[in-house]
C-alpha cells in the first residue's frame, strides 16, 4: 500500500509549489495595477494551487483529480503569459517556470528546458460544447477558446450535454470521461448512435492515461483523445480539424438535401409530361439521356375527340381550354394507372405506348383494358361538361402492336423520349376511321392478347399511304 506521495510526485510538486510561491510574491505588489480580468485569472490560479496542496497531503492522491487541478493551473498560466508577457517580464518569467513545473508533473520527471510554442492556430470560429463536471475546468476552456473567436457553451454533466446537442448545432464536443451522473463513455455512445449527432467530432479530454480506456473511446467513435493538462496549441489544432470535418459534413448533407429536393422537383415537373418509369430511368441512368434507341415490340394507342375542330370554333378560348384539360387530365390518369407511356399530346389527340421503356408480358392486355376504361370515363366527363354548359364529346381509340425504335430522339439541345417506325403510322391510320365511343384494334394486337375480350365486327381497311390491307377488330364492353 502506498504511504504518501511517491518520490517523483514529491520532486515535481516541490518545484511547482516553489514556483507558485515565487509567482505570488511577484504578483501581490502589482495586484492593484492589473485589470479585473487578469486579477480574476490569478485568483483561479492560486485557488488551483491550494487544491493541489490539499491533494498532495493525501496518502494516495487520485491521478484524475491531480490532472484536473494541473490542467487548470496550466490553462490559466498560459492565458496570463499571453496577457502579461510584454508588460511584466518578471511575472512572465515566473509563469514560464510554473508551466515547466506542470510539464514535469505530467511526465513524472524533473522539468526539461521547454521551448514555448507560440504558434497561433487560426480556424473558422466554431460552436464548441465543453462537458466537464468541474466548474473551473469549464470556465477555463470557455475563456481560452473564446479568445480564439469560438462560441463556447458548457455542460456540467452528460444529461445537460445531450440537451444542449438537442437544442443547438454543435461543431465540436470536448468531453471529460469521469462525471457523476453519466460518464463520458455513455455520452460518447449516445452521440455516435444518434442519427443527427453522429457526425459531430468528439475530443475526449481526460486525466486518465489508461490505454484500454483510450482504445475503447476511439472504437466508440471519439475523434481524438487528449490528456490533462492539455497542450493548448494541440487543442486548438484538434478543434480546427474537427470544425473542418463538421463543415464538410454539413456541406455534404446540404448537397444531399438539395439533390433530394431537385429529384422531387424533377419528378413532380417532368412527371406531368413523362411516365414515372421514364423519369426514374433518367435519374438512375444519366447515360440514358444520350441520343439513340433500341428496337422494342410495343402496343401503340392513339385516341382523339371526334369533331373537336368544329366544336372548338363554337366555343370561347377559355371554354376550349376547360374542355380539353378536363378530357386530357382524366385520360392521362387512366393511361398512367395502366403503366402506359404518354408519347405526346397532339391537340386533342393522345399518343401512348405500352411496352417501353419497361416491357411486360401483358402490354397488349393493359392497353385494351386502358382503352375500355377511357371510354367508360367519358360518361363522367360529359356530366361535368353539361354542368358547365359545355358540349358533350366522344372519342375514338385505335390500338396496334409492332416493332418500333424507342429512345431519345432529337438533337443535343432538345430531345424527347419517343418512338419511330411503321407501326406508328398504321395506328394513326386506324384511328382516323374510328367512330365516337369506338375502340378498334389491329390483328397484331388481337393476336398478342392473353385474356378474353368481347369483340365486334372485323373490318378490312385500305388506307392512304399503306399498301397492305389492314384488318381491324372492334373491342366491346362485355355485359356483366
Amino acid at each position: 500500500m502506498t504511504t504518501g506521495p511517491s518520490q517523483s510526485t514529491t520532486l515535481w510538486s516541490d518545484l511547482l509549489l516553489r514556483a507558485m510561491a515565487e509567482l505570488r510574491e511577484l504578483y501581490l505588489p502589482l495586484e492593484s495595477h492589473l485589470d479585473d480580468g487578469v486579477r480574476d485569472d490569478f485568483s483561479h490560479l492560486f485557488e488551483g494551487s491550494a487544491r493541489l496542496d490539499a491533494l498532495l497531503q493525501q496518502e494516495s492522491p487520485d491521478r484524475h483529480d491531480l490532472m484536473n487541478v494541473l490542467s487548470a493551473i496550466r490553462g490559466y498560466g498560459e492565458m496570463l503569459r499571453e496577457d502579461l508577457a510584454a508588460e511584466h517580464t518578471e511575472l512572465d518569467a515566473a509563469l514560464t517556470r510554473l508551466l515547466k513545473a506542470t510539464q514535469a508533473a505530467n511526465s513524472g520527471d524533473a522539468p526539461e528546458p521547454a521551448s514555448q510554442d507560440h504558434r497561433n492556430i487560426t480556424s473558422e470560429p466554431g460552436f464548441i460544447l465543453a462537458v466537464d463536471d468541474l466548474q473551473e475546468n469549464r470556465e477555463l476552456v470557455a475563456r481560452y477558446l473564446s479568445r480564439s473567436g469560438h462560441i463556447v457553451v458548457t455542460a456540467a454533466g452528460g444529461e445537460e450535454a445531450l440537451r444542449t446537442l438537442n437544442q443547438a448545432d454543435v461543431d465540436v464536443v470536448l468531453l471529460d470521461l469521469v462525471m457523476p451522473d453519466m460518464d463520458g463513455r455513455e455520452v460518447l455512445r449516445r452521440i455516435k448512435e444518434h442519427p443527427e449527432w453522429r457526425a459531430t467530432p468528439v475530443i475526449v479530454i481526460s486525466g486518465s492515461q489508461d490505454m484500454e480506456g483510450i482504445i475503447e473511446c476511439i472504437e466508440a467513435g471519439a475523434d481524438d483523445y487528449l490528456f490533462k493538462p492539455f497542450n493548448p496549441v494541440l487543442l486548438q489544432a484538434r478543434i480546427k480539424a474537427g470544425i473542418e470535418r463538421k463543415r464538410w459534413h454539413d456541406r455534404e448533407e446540404l448537397y444531399r438535401q438539395q439533390l433530394e429536393r431537385n429529384e422531387k422537383f424533377i419528378r413532380a415537373t417532368f412527371g406531368r409530361y413523362l411516365s414515372d418509369e421514364i423519369v426514374t430511368d433518367i435519374l438512375e441512368r444519366p447515360e440514358g439521356l444520350e441520343l439513340g434507341g433500341d428496337l422494342r415490340r410495343v402496343t401503340i394507342m392513339m385516341s382523339d375527340i371526334r369533331g373537336f375542330t368544329s366544336l372548338s370554333e363554337q366555343l370561347a378560348p377559355a371554354q376550349v381550354v376547360t374542355l380539353i384539360n378536363r378530357y386530357l387530365g382524366a385520360m392521362t390518369d387512366i393511361i398512367m394507372a395502366h403503366q402506359g407511356t404518354i408519347d405526346e399530346f397532339i391537340g386533342d389527340a393522345i399518343l401512348a405506348v405500352f411496352g417501353a421503356p419497361m416491357r411486360r408480358d401483358d402490354d397488349a392486355d393493359r392497353a385494351v383494358q386502358c382503352a375500355l376504361e377511357m371510354q367508360a370515363a367519358m360518361e363522367e366527363i360529359n356530366r361535368l361538361n353539361r354542368e358547365d354548359g359545355l358540349p358533350e364529346i366522344s372519342t375514338g381509340i385505335a390500338l396496334n402492336t409492332g416493332d418500333v425504335i424507342a429512345g431519345n430522339i432529337g438533337s443535343e439541345r432538345r430531345s424527347k423520349y419517343g418512338f419511330v417506325g411503321h407501326p406508328m403510322n398504321v395506328t394513326s391510320r386506324i384511328e382516323d376511321v374510328t367512330a365516337g365511343g369506338e375502340i378498334l384494334i389491329a390483328d397484331s394486337t388481337l393476336e398478342s392478347l392473353k385474356g378474353d375480350y368481347c369483340t365486334g365486327e372485323c373490318r378490312e381497311l385500305k388506307v392512304k399511304g399503306i399498301d397492305e390491307l389492314l384488318q381491324v377488330h372492334q373491342i366491346l364492353e362485355c355485359a356483366p
